[in-house]
This record gives C-alpha cells, sequence and structure tokens, in this order.
C-alpha cells in the first residue's frame, strides 16, 4: 500500500513539472490520502443533491443534511485556522493558545441556514483552504502540537485521519448514496461504529 502510494506521488511530480507545491516528507502521506479522497468523495455526495434534497434529513437522528453538511465545512475550516496558528508558532511552544478547538454548536445550527450556493463553497472552500495549510507544512511543522486555550493538545499528524473519518462519515450519513464499502478499508470499522465517536476531537457537537 504504501509502496503503491510512494509510485503514485513520484509519477504526479514528474507530470506536475518543477513549481509544484507538494506535502512534505514528513507529512502522513496515507492519512492525507484518505482525507482527500473522502473530501473529493463527499464533494460528489453534496454535488448530486438539488437543492430541495439538501434540505432532507441524514441517516443521524436529529440531523439534517444541511447539519452535517456545515459541520464538515466548519471543521475544516477550524483545522485550518489552528494548524495555521501552530506553524506559525516557534518549535520551542509546540503550538499557540489561540482558539478553542471546539466547534460552537450554533455555528452549526447558522451554517445550516445558508442559501444552497453559500453552503456548498462553504464545504469546497473550507476544504481547499485546509489543503493548502497541509501542503505548506514543513518536516519540522509536522512535529508540533496544536494547543487550545483549554489546554487540550492535538498532534499536527493526526489531523488528517481525523479529517478522513469525518469526511467519510458525513458522506454516508448524508444518506444520499455514500456506502460504507467506498471508504479506505482501515477506516470501515470505525464508520460502522453507530455512535459515531470521531477521536474525540475536535469535540463532535452533533451527538444528542
Amino acid at each position: 500500500m504504501n509502496a503503491d502510494l510512494d509510485a503514485a506521488r513520484a509519477e504526479l511530480r514528474v507530470r506536475q513539472g518543477a513549481g509544484a507545491r507538494y506535502d512534505a516528507a514528513a507529512a502522513p502521506a496515507r492519512d492525507l490520502d484518505r482525507a482527500r479522497r473522502g473530501a473529493a468523495y463527499l464533494a460528489r455526495i453534496i454535488g448530486n443533491l438539488s437543492d430541495l434534497e439538501l434540505d432532507g434529513p441524514s441517516a443521524w437522528d436529529g440531523n439534517t443534511r444541511r447539519r452535517l453538511i456545515a459541520f464538515a465545512g466548519y471543521q475544516a475550516r477550524l483545522l485550518a485556522e489552528a494548524i495555521a496558528d501552530a506553524r506559525g508558532a516557534s518549535g520551542a511552544s509546540g503550538g499557540r493558545a489561540r482558539r478553542s478547538l471546539r466547534i460552537d454548536p450554533e455555528l452549526i445550527d447558522f451554517g445550516a441556514t445558508l442559501p444552497p450556493q453559500a453552503l456548498r463553497h462553504l464545504v469546497r472552500h473550507a476544504a481547499v483552504h485546509l489543503d493548502v495549510e497541509w501542503r505548506d507544512a514543513t518536516d519540522a511543522d509536522w512535529t508540533a502540537a496544536i494547543v487550545a486555550a483549554d489546554g487540550s493538545r492535538i498532534e499536527l499528524s493526526q489531523t488528517p485521519r481525523q479529517r478522513a473519518a469525518t469526511v467519510w462519515r458525513i458522506a454516508i450519513d448524508l444518506d444520499a448514496g455514500g456506502r460504507i464499502a467506498d471508504a479506505p478499508p482501515d477506516l470501515r470499522r470505525l464508520l460502522d461504529d453507530a455512535d459515531r465517536r470521531l477521536f474525540g476531537w475536535p469535540e463532535w457537537p452533533l451527538a444528542r
């Protein structure tokens, strides 16, 4: 698996040529691949929903499709901003306490009321922002920790795995054609977990 991924990355660099931006050598390539594939999969699921279908219920009791989509967007934005803080801090500080690492449920409520096109833009643009932060992370950055105001910490290297679990879970729970069978094999057991506990960070605000 890793050899295949390394070969695919090398081939991509040849095709893109000089001047293209790549992940650092120390980046968790496998988890980044799963997160990016999951984001693309989720984008396809959302893209296939009509404006009216966006208003429908999800497979997650008590949450509309809009709430799940809003969470996907705001989680990407939070991660991107937190990673930028950690990257900007000195190595000795291990990350700066700049913001809460918890997504406010009221923000999810607000995002769920956005017009259809604005909701789609939120998810797409936030995902691009997060990917830029990952690609800009240096080898040293990938060893840094993100530190919240309350003292909670997460290693920057853990963020792709957590993001991957989120986007694949939401793509399935939108109940719009997403299938666990389409997810990477080593994520399927987690995605089949009925309580939807995704690593415990950032705090999941959709549980009832």
